[in-house]
């Protein structure tokens, strides 16, 4: 959900990572498998190179917007006290209606995800030359199909 992070005290660094990298940051869930961004090992980890920072330091008073689908970390330079207020602006049934603190993926996202791993496990069934043929096929399909000409 989009996200306002209100420092009332002390200070923190936030970097933000736009969801157009998100290729490039090591997704194990919702989460990076990049946990050191400051110093992260590139062996293990080349194409976080490519990923664009956005990065700002706030203090008691400031306010930032953290739009959803913007991956964050947020590193305390000080003992402070941050508030975040969370919204939903997608119509409510896109929801998780069990989900009270806006942390599961919109429900549609969530179905497509099972239904991707069930034609995973399906291909997993043919030879590797066949099941990397068919994946590739799937992939070209799911960039034709769903990735946005607008962020090109």
């Amino acid at each position: 959900m989009d996200n306002f992070l209100i420092q009332v005290t002390g200070k923190k660094r936030v970097v933000l990572f736009s969801p157009r990298d998100a290729q490039y940051l090591y997704l194990a869930g919702t989460k990076s498998e990049v946990l050191d961004i400051d110093n992260p090992d590139l062996t293990k980890y080349p194409l976080f190179a490519k990923a664009r920072r956005y990065e700002c330091s706030l203090e008691a008073g400031d306010v930032l917007f953290i739009p959803a689908l913007w991956f964050h970390n947020v590193i305390s330079e000080e003992f402070g006290v941050g508030v975040n207020v969370f919204w939903k602006h997608l119509p409510p049934e896109c929801y998780d209606k069990t989900d009270t603190y806006g942390n599961k993926d919109p429900t549609a996202a969530s179905r497509a995800a099972q239904i991707l791993d069930r034609a995973l496990k399906t291909l997993s069934e043919l030879p590797e030359e066949y099941r990397d043929f068919y994946a590739r096929r799937m992939v070209l399909h799911i960039q034709d199909r769903a990735y946005s000409k607008n962020f090109e």
